[in-house]
């Protein structure tokens, strides 16, 4: 009888154990997740995997995004499990441009944002200063006179007169700062600690407003604001506080990194020790914004990327161009509608911006202009598209920026695009804005260039969203409503064929954001590798109807896979 060799029935035990084997490795799990999300609706934001059901997170990152079958394979006996029951997750927002500190500045002057008129104001100051230490400063900011139900008496331009202020604040210097950032009124202790008399001349690139007889009425706009300097200098907020303040008032509100748009070196020196020592509780990526002098000693050395596990970049540099459209401010290349003989200020020299641009240009920072009336605007893309030309750069490697682009002339949306220029916008501007706007530049101007960012998408260029905080609040769920509404107070909607759809303006606050200052390969979306920068909302901002948008809360914020905010 024939035998089979003794090689031939090992062989066939060896295959047999290696497809045992190779079923095994197949039914194994995969290492465990520290944090689970299970039955929700995901919404990744990326093309690959548009939607999901869960997300296992590992350390920091994403380790894996699909379907709750498969993510429960990544459940081990220590993972935290966070059941969503249908709730909404999604990127954690990205503030495209706030001003950091100043959010948490805020909360510890008087906040003036929802006053309904002057006198509200001069009595929120006479009990500020009944508890005033002698001599100190009273500060306060967020007032819009064209928010207040009734006309201050007396005013010029339709701004108040110092008199009742200075009478309930006699012996404190009082400084309250306009909505925009671009104007202050202050009392006339203020005023004589700065010595402001009848005979101050103008500034170049400000103005001080001032009554029939050639007085001060205490309004002091745009490089005008420089002039009080004695009295704001007595303010000195601690930066930490102000830092802490800042990161948990965005944490609370989904936002897991801000865009600052600009910060002097003294503080950006504070900020970068706290992130060395591992107490920044947010991301931040950071504009410096200092003089011309101060950036050629200083770029060199505060070049930083990621610091403190992820949480500090300092990478542009900021100017601006021109002022506010509320306070008159924004260069136009025609006079305001509303002051016929005056067509805005050019807060900063051409000369001065262009060196800035050269210096970040020589020392790798972005680049980032704040412009917001047509021909501060054009003025910027003429300066950008001839120092292309001269460096032999592509606009698109460098990412350079224009910080609120708010009011364009026609001629130049499309160049956005093609010279590769971001358009750094904020939605909550449109809407806030939109009931005086068209009285400022006229119906036409407002209708042809004012916030059009659906006009700028179309033509391809790259927009992003945020609210210019403390400007605003920084809550993106009202900016983000402002972008796909473009719904006001007044229940009318302001020019609404520029809104973006749902998913469009859902990527102005995540990964548009990220590719604007080249973090789009760890942020901006849930893709597996990624931070795990998560925010889990109440309800589904992209479905459900359009009024209740502005309800939606968020439950929970998670930064580096951590849950850093949750709603009570």
């Amino acid at each position: 009888m024939y035998r089979l060799p003794l090689v031939a029935p090992l062989l066939a035990f060896a295959l047999s154990l290696l497809l045992i084997g190779c079923d095994a490795a197949d039914d194994a799990s995969p290492d465990p997740a520290d944090l689970v999300l299970l039955d929700g609706r995901v919404v990744t934001v990326d093309d690959d995997l548009p939607e999901a059901e869960a997300i296992a997170i590992a350390g920091n990152e994403i380790l894996a995004v699909g379907s709750s079958e498969e993510i429960r394979t990544y459940v081990g006996t220590d993972t935290e499990v966070i059941e969503l029951a249908g709730r909404l997750a999604m990127p954690g927002f990205i503030e495209g441009h706030g001003h950091f500190l100043g959010v948490g500045e805020m909360q510890l002057q008087l906040n003036l944002r929802d006053v309904a008129n002057w006198r509200e104001i001069v009595a929120m100051v006479e009990e500020a200063a009944a508890d005033a230490a002698e001599g100190e400063v009273i500060m306060g900011r967020g007032w819009h006179q064209e928010d207040w139900d009734e006309r201050p008496e007396p005013a010029v331009d339709d701004l108040p007169v110092h008199d009742a202020l200075s009478a309930a604040s006699p012996d404190h210097p009082v400084v309250l700062t306009h909505a925009s950032g671009h104007m202050r009124f202050a009392n006339a202790e203020a005023m004589r600690l700065a010595g402001i008399t009848a005979d101050t001349p103008d500034p170049e690139g400000g103005e001080i407003v001032r009554d029939a007889d050639g007085n001060a009425t205490g309004v002091f706009r745009q490089n005008a604001q420089g002039l009080l300097s004695p009295a704001t200098e007595r303010w000195n907020p601690d930066v930490a506080e102000m830092a802490e303040r800042a990161a948990q008032d965005a944490l609370a509100k989904g936002i897991t990194t801000v865009h600052d748009a600009g910060t002097p070196f003294a503080r950006l020196a504070e900020l970068r020790d706290i992130a060395e020592a591992g107490d920044l509780d947010i991301r931040l990526w950071m504009m410096a914004r200092d003089s011309n002098k101060n950036l050629r000693e200083n770029l060199a050395d505060f070049r930083v990327t990621r610091l403190g596990n992820d949480r500090l970049t300092i990478g542009g540099v900021k100017k601006a161009i021109d002022g506010a459209l509320g306070t008159h401010g924004a260069w136009m290349l025609e006079p305001y509608a509303d002051r016929d003989t005056h067509a805005g200020f050019n807060t900063t020299s051409m000369e001065e911006i262009e060196e800035a641009a050269r210096l970040a240009l020589a020392h790798d920072y972005q680049m980032a202009i704040h412009a917001i009336g047509d021909r501060g605007n054009r003025e910027t893309l003429d300066l950008y598209e001839r120092l292309f030309d001269e460096e032999e750069v592509d606009g698109e490697d460098l990412r350079w920026r224009i910080e609120h682009a708010q009011h364009l002339h026609p001629d130049d949306i499309e160049r956005f695009a093609r010279l590769g220029i971001t358009a750094s916008m904020q939605g909550v501007h449109a809407t806030s804005d939109g009931p005086w706007v068209p009285q400022r530049v006229g119906e036409e101007r407002a209708r042809e260039g004012a916030y059009v960012w659906r006009s700028l998408l179309d033509s391809g260029a790259l927009v992003t969203n945020g609210t210019d905080a403390p400007v605003e609040d920084i809550d993106p769920i009202e900016s983000y409503y402002a972008m796909v509404t473009r719904h006001m107070a007044d229940s009318t909607n302001f020019f609404e064929e520029q809104a973006l759809t749902r998913e469009e303006a859902l990527r102005t606050y995540t990964i548009n954001n990220a590719i604007a200052v080249f973090e789009d390969d760890i942020k901006g979306s849930l893709t597996p590798g990624k931070l795990a920068d998560i925010v889990v909302l109440s309800d589904d901002i992209l479905t459900i109807d359009a009024p209740d948008i502005l309800n939606a809360q968020v439950d929970l914020t998670i930064l580096g896979g951590a849950v850093v905010y949750a709603r009570e």
